[in-house]
């Protein structure tokens, strides 16, 4: 993927700043989705089995599910369409930060390229003052924020990187985030209006219990950021009645609940309209784009549910693109290191896997 630069020609003399940008990234060709897979499940985070037994388990577990994968990615192409997207996005925030003088922004996927060490090297070549690490990840989990940084400091090892390097966590209830995500919501709610009485459900990415019950904060941030975007829809919309909900359940794991599709039935019960937003996600993807276009719209009309609109993903949305300008700029500002807390504030001592709780700050 291309990254973007972006020159403030006026004043040469201003540092050189790399944005890298964490997220998962995606098969980009039917070929790919079977090693794809096999990085998802063999990494630590995912699997925490030592190796050999890990690598075994992920050989194993990604043969046998290529096939359906390969399936659910024909529904819109054969390939994800989130690298293309990311690559927008880094375009749009670059452009954004273009007053800081030279600006690089590059991705760094974590199971399919460009991964961290191309990255790395992009960076290495650049020659940075500073590095600022973003997150594509709203809410910090050990299962992609901690997993995407541990890739890269790994890289970054190896690519001879010494550069100070500033880190925004996460960003649940950051301003920008909620402005963009009322936006949308706000226009498919109208859209519904007509339809009687409607139901917001904010669906995330689902996690096994027991990695909450580890000290995983991933599930407090979505419950911040879904209250502080109700909050914000609260006065057009003071009866709205909503609710979070959880996605992409696999394996036999017990997981954090309520499910997406117990919702949608909830909703097909009380028949109410349905408005669904991808929370965890600012990237259309195969979970956003098969299973909450595709078959959670097949499962409303089978229980009974007068009208389903799914919100599309942040992706370039101006105020979206703003906000993650603006947490580049505080975490700058904030000097080497993680960035202040923002709007949701710190996680509660519970969640020890918090990266604040980690480094005792």
């Amino acid at each position: 993927m291309t990254n973007i630069i972006g020159t403030a020609e006026k004043d040469m003399d201003n540092e050189r700043i790399a944005v890298v940008l964490f997220n998962l990234g995606g098969p980009d060709s039917p070929e790919a989705v079977q090693p794809f897979l096999f990085n998802l499940f063999n990494d630590p985070a995912i699997i925490a089995a030592p190796q050999p037994l890990r690598w075994c388990l992920a050989t194993m577990v990604s043969h046998r599910r290529a096939p359906t994968a390969r399936k659910i990615y024909a529904e819109i192409g054969g390939a994800s369409p989130l690298n293309a997207e990311t690559a927008r996005q880094a375009a749009a925030l670059a452009a954004a930060l273009v007053d800081l003088g030279a600006v690089k922004v590059v991705s760094a996927m974590r199971y399919w390229h460009p991964m961290s060490d191309a990255a790395a090297a992009e960076v290495k070549a650049f020659a940075p003052d500073r590095i600022v690490l973003l997150p594509l990840y709203p809410q910090f989990s050990s299962t992609t924020t901690a997993s995407s940084r541990a890739a890269w400091e790994r890289a970054a090892r190896r690519a001879g990187i010494a550069a100070p390097t500033h880190e925004v966590c996460c960003y649940p209830a950051e301003p920008g985030f909620v402005a963009a995500h009322r936006a949308l919501i706000a226009r498919a709610l109208d859209e519904v209006g007509g339809r009687g009485r409607s139901r917001l459900l904010f669906s995330a990415h689902g996690l096994p219990k027991k990695i909450v019950a580890r000290g995983d904060p991933y599930v407090w941030q979505v419950e911040q950021g879904a209250r502080a975007i109700a909050d914000a829809l609260a006065p057009d919309h003071p009866d709205l009645d909503w609710t979070v909900c959880y996605q992409s359940r696999v394996g036999p794991l017990e997981w954090v609940g309520p499910s997406t599709e117990e919702e949608i039935a909830r909703a097909g019960r009380d028949r109410v309209a349905v408005v669904l937003t991808p929370i965890a996600f600012v990237s259309e993807h195969s979970e956003t784009l098969v299973e909450l276009d595709i078959e959670y719209r097949k499962l409303a009309e089978n229980v009974g549910v007068p009208a389903y609109r799914r919100v599309c993903a942040l992706g370039t949305e101006p105020a979206f693109i703003e906000a993650l300008a603006g947490l580049a700029r505080r975490a700058l500002a904030a000097g080497p290191g993680l960035a202040p807390c923002g709007a949701a504030g710190p996680c509660p001592g519970a969640h020890r896997l918090c990266p604040r709780a980690r480094e005792g700050t």
